[in-house]
């Protein structure tokens, strides 16, 4: 299962052969980093989102189900220090992109999975990676376009990959899966530390 309304995520999967039940998770993600110890760390904060997302579809599921796997991720932008999710205005994305341009920032991706059986949670493991991103130019004409577009707007950073973004990315250093949303070498990982091979998830092998 898959606790997340990304179809970028979705994708990846689907496209590494998985096709996963999306369930969205209703979790208050700013609440939830709100609530957080002063002094969180980056890397801690995108790793309890991605939990209590993976939690509030795990609690969901009902009892006597069969054994199951819950997937949930968190994506934010770490640029000066700071933790950047979506921008959600062209006004907070346009000057973001001031900010970045022709820079380099990390972007982070917490990763949890639970292993769901009877209802009970018997197995989980979670982490966070990170894949720095070096920013291009855009010109003043350039990135007006992109903000039009929309697509900066709900995602973490104001940027895709995979997308119109792509063309004003010059170069990553880490896992391009990550960077669109869900990182398939660290998910594999850990997958298998609860237990599962991801080849279990194929859907040719349950064919």
């Amino acid at each position: 299962m898959l606790a997340s309304a990304s179809r970028a995520r979705l994708g990846i999967l689907r496209g590494a052969g998985i096709d996963p039940i999306v369930q969205v998770s209703e979790v208050d993600e700013d609440a939830v980093a709100d609530a957080l110890p002063h002094g969180t760390s980056p890397e801690d904060v995108v790793v309890a989102l991605a939990r209590a997302k993976a939690l509030d579809v795990a609690a969901a599921i009902p009892e006597h189900s069969a054994d199951a796997v819950v997937v949930g991720c968190d994506s934010m932008l770490l640029v000066n220090g700071q933790l950047q999710g979506k921008p959600h205005t062209p006004e907070v994305a346009k000057q973001r992109w001031k900010d970045q341009a022709g820079r380099s920032a990390e972007l982070l991706t917490g990763h949890c999975v639970l292993r769901v059986r009877d209802g009970e949670i018997v197995a989980d493991a979670a982490e966070c990676s990170g894949t720095v991103i070096h920013f291009a130019k855009p010109t003043d004409d350039e990135l007006d376009a992109y903000i039009a577009t929309g697509e900066p707007l709900q995602v973490a950073g104001s940027f895709t990959l995979d997308g119109l973004g792509g063309w004003f990315v010059d170069r990553i250093d880490g896992d391009p899966s990550s960077v669109i949303g869900i990182g398939l070498p660290l998910l594999r990982g850990l997958l298998e530390d609860v237990g599962v091979s991801v080849t279990q998830l194929w859907r040719d092998a349950a064919q």
